[in-house]
């Protein structure tokens, strides 16, 4: 399924797809199968672009269920900081295995994701064991906190760029320089965070305008309103994605379109949070490239990009009518605006991109419709409905099962990993 089509939206159609060195290389329709070295076969299921998920915390996910009911900054501070602080390297690589295993069973190929403070090694090993298109940071704090979860200002940079220079452009993984957001950086911090990002070509990541108190936080530090702060030290541009943006005045909004920064809606977590409905239909008018992500397991509880559209245009609708979004803007934006913000070439079912690819059985019982396949995807479909998944032409999801590694494994170091955190963190 393609969205290109002369009207613009996503159309269908029966055929083959050749891939060739991690690009799509042939769309065949109603012609000749060519010679391949090996053929897969997909009758019957529906081929679209893998979903892209632009706000992650893969250092969370064990941590599922263990910070429920909370608003954001009680969250952070009373659950979500002492138990990052009580990850290990080894935890942490089995917390990321579990995100990622979740993440490629419901069709997600490609994803931008915030780590701790420390062992954010462990996320680039487990990232680059299941094939997954990544874009991985540390968490960078140099404010303190209540958890002790911050570092001076020179060894949050110096630790980044050293992790920058070991992971970025290693295969699929690239390095994403992640300040968690303004309350937790001191201006300095920020300022050469945009510097080493942008000397290396590397994006930049960040939370922003999510919760009223952090909003009011911003301001009594900065004088100044979030997005604004955010511009005057650099951190606003094509090479940003900033996570959530809900408490927004109309000139940030309309900011955030002048500078092209990206946006990372996050419906899911958003609600659970309490922490408000962002304007999606506002930013978009104002040419905001807008992008969906799950955040983490903690505050969701899903990573599940399924849940994040059907959520995206449902929230909507109330405020805006029916209409307001349609499905087929909400599946843009977990494809091509996420490739997009990503600066992947890909989001699509061309010749030429990149072949990260989901195929979807379209015949389970609570999707078999005859209505256009957007709305099908973004009402009806969940990750049950996920078959196979390939990123850059290789198959890491077969049959339902992830490729690179076992799920009795996974089960087992994810429970032995949280006991340990448990009783480090007294939770």
């Amino acid at each position: 399924m393609t969205h290109s089509d002369p009207a613009g939206r996503y159309r269908g159609f029966h055929g083959d797809l050749l891939l060739v060195d991690g690009l799509i290389k042939r769309v065949i329709v109603d012609g000749e199968r060519p010679h391949a070295d090996s053929v897969v076969d997909v009758s019957g299921l529906w081929l679209v672009p893998g979903f892209v998920q632009t706000h992650t915390h893969l250092v969370q996910a064990l941590f599922r269920g263990m910070a429920d009911d909370l608003a954001l900054l009680d969250w952070l501070r009373l659950r979500i900081w002492p138990l990052e602080a009580a990850h290990d390297e080894e935890s942490t690589y089995w917390s990321a295995r579990l995100g990622i295993t979740e993440m490629l069973l419901g069709g997600t190929t490609g994803i931008l994701d915030m780590a701790s403070v420390r062992h954010t090694d462990s996320v680039f090993k487990a990232a680059g064991e299941a094939g997954i298109r990544a874009h991985i940071g540390k968490a960078m704090m140099d404010r303190p906190n209540e958890a002790g979860l911050s570092e001076s200002t020179e060894s949050s940079v110096r630790s980044s760029c050293e992790l920058r220079d070991r992971w970025h452009r290693k295969g699929l993984l690239r390095y994403a320089f992640a300040p968690r957001f303004v309350p937790s950086c001191t201006e300095s911090l920020l300022r050469q965070t945009v510097h080493e990002a942008r000397s290396a070509g590397c994006l930049i990541h960040s939370h922003a305008s999510e919760n009223k108190d952090e909003v009011e936080l911003v301001e009594s530090l900065t004088s100044m309103s979030n997005v604004e702060y955010l511009d005057r030290v650099g951190m606003t541009g094509p090479d940003v994605v900033l996570a959530h943006c809900i408490h927004l005045s109309d000139a940030e909004a309309a900011l955030l379109g002048q500078t092209a920064t990206n946006v990372a809606h996050c419906p899911g977590s958003n609600l659970k949070l309490a922490s408000g409905i962002a304007t999606t239909p506002a930013l978009m008018a104002n040419g905001v490239n807008l992008t969906l992500g799950a955040d983490g397991a903690p505050c969701n509880n899903r990573m599940d990009m399924f849940a994040e559209m059907r959520l995206a245009a449902l929230i909507q609708k109330p405020i805006h009518g029916a209409p307001v979004p349609k499905a087929e803007d909400i599946l843009d934006l977990a494809t091509i605006n996420g490739a997009r913000a990503l600066g992947t070439n890909g989001g699509d079912i061309l010749p030429g991109q990149t072949a990260d690819i989901v195929a979807l059985d379209p015949s389970l019982p609570h999707s078999l419709g005859g209505g256009p396949a957007a709305g099908s995807l973004v009402y009806g479909m969940t990750p049950a409905n996920v078959r196979h998944v390939w990123v850059n032409g290789d198959a890491v999801v077969v049959d339902r099962q992830v490729a690179a590694w076992d799920w009795s494994e996974t089960l087992a170091g994810c429970r032995s990993s949280l006991e340990r955190i448990r009783k480090r963190a007294k939770l």
